[in-house]
């Protein structure tokens, strides 16, 4: 994603040397190491498409080739998607906005315009993701997952002291329009999936990495279903507007077409609050019809983001 973002930006082509001054992970390697991490991930790029054109500036010259990506190649044509679709490509979106590859990506930036090589920031649009992860335990346990390395956290239950559990991570996913982690607790020996709003303070690592093992076969969404904390306690009725809610539509039993140019949802939730919350992040896009309790409960929520953007 760092290369991509580099030599997408850059309106002149990128010498190897400067790739691998600006782009995160190259340039901390030996030149044996970067040789063969920058041949990897030029070829996993092409393999999914994105073709990497080699050139110089001058061509009546020896100049050294550079590398670049052509944002007319690189964007897409217009995609019509379906609900479903939709939402699998939102929640993929996710995954990629935290904080460091953001900061990575200002890091390239300030690097290549340090170097007098002219940027297109408009270029980043292509690759920004529209949805964000904002808890602070996501990047740690989404590492933990990635190289299997088993870790330790205080978990904080509503009305319950808190716990230090003792987890190998299996996969971290959005269950419900939350974010969630699956895997195997060690002091409990049985599977358990834990919100990651719930995880309190920093996410400490309780092993090596590549400690443990997936079980083959491990189907996070069914565990999910299996392990979700709760059965629906309410159906919610809520307005969207054409275009919007895509994780309510995911959720719900029944979609129809309102009178007043809205679609209608009926959408069953376990917890009133955690609803109201999931409902309220959609601002002006969705409008709660019932039951008066939940509506109630958004209402709350958004008086009280008015009062603090007020004080």
């Amino acid at each position: 994603m760092n290369l991509v973002i580099a030599l997408l930006v850059s309106g002149h082509y990128l010498s190897k040397d400067r790739i691998r001054q600006v782009v995160e992970g190259y340039h901390d390697q030996s030149d044996d190491a970067f040789e063969r991490m920058f041949e990897r991930d030029k070829e996993e790029l092409r393999e999914i498409g994105i073709r990497i054109e080699v050139g110089s500036h001058d061509k009546a010259f020896d100049d050294e080739l550079g590398y670049r990506i052509r944002r007319d190649e690189f964007e897409l044509p217009e995609l019509v998607l379906d609900p479903d679709e939709a939402a699998v490509v939102g929640l993929a979106a996710r995954v990629w906005q935290h904080a460091r590859l953001a900061a990575q990506t200002s890091s390239a930036l300030l690097k290549l315009k340090a170097a007098g090589i002219p940027v297109e920031p408009d270029a980043l649009s292509l690759v920004e993701p529209k949805l964000a992860a904002t808890e602070p335990s996501f990047e740690p346990l989404w590492d933990a997952v990635a190289t299997r390395t088993p870790v330790r956290f205080e978990y904080a239950r509503p009305g319950q002291p808190r716990q230090t559990r003792a987890v190998e991570p299996w996969g971290v996913l959005s269950w419900h329009g939350r974010w969630y982690l699956v895997g195997y607790d060690r002091d409990r020996t049985a599977t358990r999936m834990f919100r990651l709003s719930r995880v309190a303070g920093e996410v400490r690592p309780a092993g090596p990495p590549g400690s443990y093992t997936v079980p083959d076969g491990t189907d996070l969404r069914a565990l999910a279903i299996q392990l979700s904390p709760a059965p629906p306690e309410g159906t919610a009725t809520v307005r969207v507007r054409p275009g919007g809610g895509w994780a309510l539509r995911r959720r719900a039993n029944a979609v129809a077409a309102g009178n007043d140019g809205w679609d209608v949802l009926e959408v069953p939730y376990a917890g009133r609050w955690g609803m109201a919350e999931d409902i309220a992040s959609f601002g002006a896009a969705v409008v709660v019809d019932g039951p008066p309790e939940l509506r109630e409960a958004v209402v709350s929520l958004l008086r009280g983001v008015v009062e603090q953007g007020a004080a």
